[in-house]
């Protein structure tokens, strides 16, 4: 085998291992961005449900519609803080971090754009709190357990 055939070689193996890991970290933000939904998606039902408002398939649009302002906040703020950084969806503690940061900075966003277009005035005080808090919680739930198979898968 001459060298520029290993040489050739080489580069395909790198290129392909290369692949693999490009493939890997775009199924990790797919997977973070299907939870991070489905946290929205679940704080809006169990919001709804809490004020006797509908939660069926009939009422997807107004589960979407409570939800939307948050995500829409989340996914503005959250990647310019980290919370979507390849390398904290294998450190637990990383990642509870970075997504704590990025909910206390994204809830105001979110509250405010559910102000602008649900509301049409600024959400109760007690709400806010509420939200900041509720959501916060859920979201360490699924994102640490996340990191953290993830870390074990690893090692």
């Amino acid at each position: 085998m001459s060298i520029r055939e290993n040489m050739d070689d080489t580069t395909s193996v790198s290129s392909s291992s290369e692949n693999v890991d490009k493939a890997a970290g775009t199924r990790q933000l797919a997977n973070l961005v299907i939870g991070d939904i489905l946290v929205f998606l679940v704080f809006s039902v169990i919001g709804r449900i809490s004020h006797g408002e509908p939660v069926g398939l009939t009422a997807l649009p107004q589960v979407v519609g409570t939800a939307a302002p948050f995500a829409a906040g989340w996914f503005i703020v959250a990647p310019f803080v980290g919370a979507y950084r390849r390398d904290i969806t294998e450190q637990p503690r990383q990642m509870a971090k970075r997504t704590a940061f990025a909910w206390v900075l994204a809830c105001p966003v979110g509250l405010t754009l559910r102000g602008i277009f649900v509301d049409r005035g600024v959400p109760p005080f007690s709400f806010a709190i509420i939200t900041l808090l509720f959501v916060l919680i859920v979201m360490l739930l699924w994102r640490w357990p996340y990191a953290l198979t993830n870390s074990l898968k690893k090692d």
